[in-house]
């Protein structure tokens, strides 16, 4: 079945722009998984003696730096406008869609590769949320008001490549056949047209949404539209420490004995032998064999003469350098990166961990309205219309990105409590989701309705109050 025109231009246009992202997206996430970045060599005769011998090693400094912010995006829930809490449906929602696993794999990819994406759709349990990988999903924005006007998501198998388009209208499923072989793979050519494709006999339904349901993650942009992956700095350094790193090892190797040269001798010659095994002439023995067999060929009249091996703390500081240059771009405190800032104190680490703190609030700030908005859109597929827009102007609910350990974070809680503020609000501080929060509330009532709890819990050794004679 043929496509409209306009619709099928689109359509083309999405698909080409996916198509071209993909092969920085693989860089970013190949170096992030360790994949690429292996060992660079300065020149093509260090890489032609070495270059096996150090195939599988790689130092991958990506990883930790991608990471670290992650880790500290910790997701508990949504809460409405003038609510205390956070509302029960929307954490049902994430629930129900494993938010603790999805949402920080949509994160990372985020920062990896730039952008990441999750689809909302109606499904028969509730709203689905899934996520999607950015090479093959793509977002079209208004150029003036910078809504999302168009999504689709793509997929593939052996004879077809599929496709879902959708605007706030419509929801359109697509197809085209790979007709074209390159390097043995059928692929699909360039200027292939779209083909509608029926699913449960429609290829074309309504959109209950009312809006695009695909929302993209971008990370940090300088008010362009071109997002900036967190690890496009650290790749350079990446293949550089890698780089010393296969001259400290190969100088490892000789290290244990010192530097040899044979004076006054002459080039060691080999025989040339004919078919009968006859000798027809010689040639010069390949000397680089002879260097990485190990063999010594000494003839009459030569001598030897040695150098002490040089030192090779040059090359492990140049890496240490290295590295804390990595963490200064990149806002990651050393203590994640190197070992000796092991035995810093805990209020050195607190400094250190200045830069990562900004950075993760920064890149929440960057998911925040994405995330929200997913809320709108699964509250609109379940049929809540009313709580949808109460959404738009809720907020999402994250965990404090800042570490403090368990001695530091209890004095906090208490001086908090000294100074008036309520007990849910404190628990709320401890870092629990919203369930646990109802569970320690419910326990609290529980215990001040026994008389014999409520009057040890109210006193404490010094006789303050500590818990109130009333929680809600």
């Amino acid at each position: 079945m043929a496509l409209p025109q306009e619709l099928a231009d689109q359509a083309h246009r999405m698909a080409e722009l996916i198509r071209s992202r993909r092969s920085d997206i693989s860089l970013n996430v190949n170096y992030y998984k360790g994949a690429e970045g292996k060992m660079r060599f300065a020149s093509e005769e260090f890489k032609s003696y070495f270059q096996k011998r150090f195939a599988g090693f790689s130092d991958n400094w990506c990883q930790p730096v991608a990471q670290s912010p992650i880790e500290r995006m910790r997701y508990l829930g949504f809460r409405l406008p003038g609510a205390r809490e956070a509302d029960p449906d929307l954490t049902a929602l994430a629930r129900r869609n494993n938010f603790e696993r999805v949402l920080p794999e949509a994160l990372l990819m985020m920062t990896v590769a730039k952008r990441s994406f999750l689809l909302v759709s109606p499904s028969p349990q509730g709203a689905r949320v899934t996520g999607e990988h950015p090479d093959s999903a793509c977002v079209l924005y208004d150029a003036q008001t910078r809504q999302r006007v168009a999504g689709m998501v793509m997929w593939e198998d052996d004879t077809h490549e599929y496709a879902q388009w959708q605007n706030a209208r419509l929801v359109v499923n697509l197809q085209r056949e790979k007709g074209m072989v390159d390097a043995g793979d059928r692929r699909v050519a360039p200027d292939t047209e779209w083909d509608l494709r029926e699913v449960n006999d429609r290829a074309v339904v309504a959109n209950p949404l009312g809006a695009v349901g695909l929302v993209e993650l971008r990370n940090q942009m300088l008010m362009d539209d071109e997002p900036i992956s967190d690890i496009a700095g650290v790749r350079a350094m990446q293949d550089a420490i890698n780089l010393i790193w296969a001259y400290l090892l190969n100088g490892l190797d000789y290290a244990s004995l010192p530097g040899r040269v044979v004076t006054g001798g002459e080039m060691p010659m080999e025989p040339v032998l004919n078919e009968q095994g006859q000798k027809v002439g010689e040639r010069p023995i390949d000397l680089d064999k002879l260097i990485k067999d190990r063999i010594a060929w000494l003839g009459p009249n030569t001598s030897i003469a040695e150098w002490t091996a040089a030192q090779l703390d040059v090359y492990s500081n140049v890496v240490e350098h290295a590295v804390e240059h990595i963490a200064a771009q990149t806002r990651t405190p050393p203590h994640y990166l190197i070992a000796s800032s092991s035995n810093t104190p805990a209020t050195g680490y607190e400094l250190a961990e200045a830069g990562l703190v900004s950075k993760t609030r920064e890149r929440i700030s960057y998911a925040d309205p994405e995330i929200r908005e997913v809320n709108r859109l699964a509250m609109i597929a379940e049929g809540q219309k009313e709580k949808a827009a109460a959404v738009a102007n809720g907020e999402n609910v994250w965990a404090k990105p800042q570490y403090r350990t368990e001695e530091q974070l209890m004095d906090g809680l208490v001086k908090m409590r000294a100074a008036g503020f309520p007990i849910r609000y404190i628990i709320e501080e401890y870092g629990l989701g919203p369930d646990e929060v109802d569970r320690v509330m419910e326990m609290i009532r529980d215990e001040q309705m026994d008389p014999f709890l409520a009057a040890g819990l109210n006193e404490t050794t010094d006789g303050a109050r500590a818990v109130p004679p009333a929680a809600g």
